[in-house]
């Protein structure tokens, strides 16, 4: 399954993948449970839909407030726990690519707003590779779940 800006997914069939590509100040939230074998991300392009409502509605996964919550809810509804119960997350990507000055942090301002969205449902990050200045791409895998990722100029790596 591949993700582009604001989409999410889950997968739980042995042989699939959820991937997205060329993270700049994005975040893929990414979901990971053991128990049920699922693999859920959310790429995230903006901390909140109060700029936009509507295309919090139309595309939720567009905004870390209404990205994560839908993306529960799919895997929920997938055969999840409610509530991200059993969840293990990690986090990608969030870097100031386009903005040397730091005027708008976009990558910054996502991170921290997903971080808290996360708290609420009494979940941390297991691990992340965020911040920098370079983009990245990630790839989740149903069958290892491991979490790869990838940059020009920069040999693969994992989180």
């Amino acid at each position: 399954m591949i993700l582009g800006v604001g989409d999410f997914g889950a997968v739980n069939q042995a042989g699939e993948e959820v991937k997205t590509f060329a993270l700049g100040s994005c975040v893929a939230v990414i979901f990971l449970n053991v128990k049920t074998r699922m693999v859920g991300m959310a790429h995230i392009a903006l901390p909140d839909s109060s700029i936009n409502t509507e295309k919090g509605k139309t595309k939720p996964g567009y905004f870390a407030n209404t990205g994560i919550p839908a993306l529960l809810d799919l895997m929920n509804r997938m055969g999840c726990a409610a509530g991200g119960v059993g969840m293990s997350v990690k986090l990608a990507g969030g870097a100031s690519i386009m903005d040397p000055n730091n005027t708008f942090n976009i990558g910054k301002r996502n991170q921290l707003a997903i971080k808290k969205i996360l708290w609420r449902y009494h979940l941390g990050a297991l691990s992340m590779d965020v911040g920098g200045n370079f983009s990245r791409t990630v790839a989740v895998s149903v069958d290892t779940g491991k979490v790869l990722l990838s940059s020009p100029g920069k040999k693969d790596w994992e989180i």
